[in-house]
């Protein structure tokens, strides 16, 4: 089972907890346990269409995702998924 690390910004919805362990075997397997697991991260992490949200950065043990199968990345059990949103300002 892959481990979630949390971002900051979330973890006010995952109980505090900046690592959580979760089933899944793909990179959005695991971000939908996540969202299964602390509803409040769902609208967070994806769109209404079940897209990753545009804003979040999502690694897999520090690739970006994006350019390798984006959610369909395999993730296995030691492999960890790093949330990362995006930050805007100037």
């Amino acid at each position: 089972m892959p481990t979630i690390k949390v971002p900051p910004v979330l973890r006010p919805q995952t109980a505090g907890e900046a690592e959580v362990t979760v089933g899944g075997s793909t990179v959005g397997g695991a971000l939908t346990a996540l969202a299964e697991r602390f509803p409040e991260t769902r609208d967070q992490l994806f769109s209404p269409e079940g897209e990753l949200n545009r804003y979040v950065n999502v690694y897999l043990n520090d690739e970006d995702v994006r350019v390798l199968d984006g959610l369909d990345t395999t993730a296995g059990d030691s492999d960890t998924v790093v949330i990362l949103p995006a930050m805007a300002g100037g």
